[in-house]
């Protein structure tokens, strides 16, 4: 019975999420309605001392990247950057490459530190007006887009300065460049077999006379091709969050040590306010470099940003408190989740996976599916269950920079499923349902989630880090 109440919450939110309710809502229901089940006395304890206590703590730690990174990616916008380094790519790899330039252009920005949600907004006018000039179907935009942002940018590559890859910095006492050719191998693997498998639905589609399609919705207007800004002038930004993400993570831990406290200076006597440095310096690391990176597109665009920046700023800040309460409060939710008794069993059973690396990789993916969010979903594993990886891990002689790196890919495997609010943001953006991309979307999906593994055997082969 406890196991099918774990259950029943799951689905619960499951259902609420893939018909459009708000998770910050709904994820608090769900959550106590599974301990009203369990033992009515403890919902009010449960909702103030666990859910609302690891909320908080998660909006505490990681609020500032979301907003940082809705901001840096408005900016990017704003400043008409997105749009210089959209036609230079189409220039470089040719309209006739309407997918790959899609992916390229994608990968480039996620990678550069610009929100997955403002890549979806700011891609789709030109993939439409691709996809439509080379008469390819528009229901394989999702996918397309969903490979560029979602997959190898957002948590394999090294220094990728998205949430999911940074995430796991807190638990770990890692960086965001943990096992570089670990990330690298995967991040090729997912890149080469996400191509192919868009490219044979292509030929597919071509081969029975489908077109672009007719009668579609929210059909972008035709990119006017304006003036626009040189293409290095506006990568610069982008190679500039990159580099200083990689110089502050060297460097703060050298100019802090171990800890840093200090006295706050308040009426009375206070206690002393101790940071453990090596928990959070990969997060300051990529707020410094988000701070720098807005200030470089400030430096070089400032006339046509200042001039939208009030209600831009606006806008990338209410996505930014979205999306952070919605992983946030889902983050919550597992933890009322993982108090539960249904949830040992889940836990024993994931126990019995012997090796270490696929211990963990299974156990996040499956959250993240659970949930629909790669944050949350490896947020609540890490969470309940860091102290036995690291334990298993060491027992191993498995490096913590490899937990990283699976626990980071195996987090954006599984967590595509047809409630990811990422998901539901893209085919509402592109115009499209479920039934007309989702295929594609989850294809992607498996082949994320081979990727992990495919990472394990070669660190099991050949110790490669």
């Amino acid at each position: 019975m406890a196991f099918l109440i774990v259950l029943v919450a799951l689905a619960f939110l499951m259902a609420a999420a893939y018909r459009g309710y708000s998770v910050i809502l709904f994820a608090p229901i769900a959550a106590l309605g599974a301990v009203l089940l369990t033992d009515p006395a403890l919902v009010a304890p449960m909702f103030t001392g666990l859910f609302m206590d690891r909320m908080v703590g998660f909006l505490k730690l990681y609020f500032p990247v979301f907003m940082l990174g809705a901001v840096f990616g408005k900016l990017i916008e704003l400043s008409g950057f997105s749009k210089a380094i959209v036609a230079a790519t189409i220039g470089l790899v040719g309209r006739s490459r309407a997918i790959l330039s899609i992916v390229l252009v994608c990968a480039l920005l996620t990678y550069g530190g610009v929100s997955l949600f403002v890549v979806v907004f700011a891609v789709y006018p030109f993939a439409a007006e691709l996809f439509r000039a080379s008469d390819i179907p528009k229901r394989l935009i999702p996918g397309t887009i969903a490979l560029g942002a979602f997959t190898f940018t957002m948590d394999s590559l090294p220094g990728t300065p998205q949430i999911q890859n940074i995430i796991p910095t807190s638990f770990f006492g890692t960086t965001a460049w943990a096992a570089p050719w670990l990330g690298t191998i995967g991040s090729v693997f997912i890149l080469l077999a996400g191509l192919a498998y868009l490219e044979s639905r292509r030929r597919k589609a071509a081969a029975a006379g489908e077109g672009y399609g007719t009668d579609l919705a929210n059909e972008p207007a035709p990119f006017e091709h304006g003036k626009l800004a040189n293409p290095l002038v506006a990568l610069l930004p982008l190679v500039l969050v990159g580099v200083a993400n990689k110089l502050f993570t060297d460097w703060i831990p050298r100019a802090y040590g171990e800890t840093a406290a200090f006295e706050p200076s308040v009426v009375g006597k206070a206690e002393p306010v101790v940071q453990q440095v090596s928990k959070v310096a990969a997060i300051w690391a990529v707020e410094g470099a988000l701070l720098l990176g807005i200030l470089c597109v400030l430096a070089f665009a400032w006339r046509p940003v200042v001039q939208r920046f009030a209600e831009g700023s606006k806008a990338a800040v209410g996505g930014a408190l979205l999306a952070s309460m919605n992983t946030a409060s889902e983050y919550g939710f597992g933890a009322v989740i993982a108090a539960l008794p249904g949830f040992k069993l889940v836990a024993d059973a994931l126990h019995a996976i012997p090796n270490p690396l696929v211990n963990e990789a299974v156990t996040v993916t499956a959250l993240a599916g659970i949930t629909g969010s790669a944050s949350g979903g490896m947020g609540i594993a890490l969470a309940a269950m860091a102290d036995t990886f690291i334990a298993n891990a060491q027992a191993a002689g498995i490096p913590m920079e490899v937990l990283h790196r699976v626990a980071a890919m195996a987090s954006g495997g599984m967590d595509t499923l047809p409630h990811n609010g990422a998901v539901i943001t893209l085919l509402a953006v592109t115009g499209l349902t479920h039934r007309q991309s989702y295929r594609d979307i989850f294809a992607i999906t498996v082949i994320k989630t081979l990727a992990v593994f495919v990472v394990i055997a070669v660190f099991a082969l050949a110790g490669v880090v």
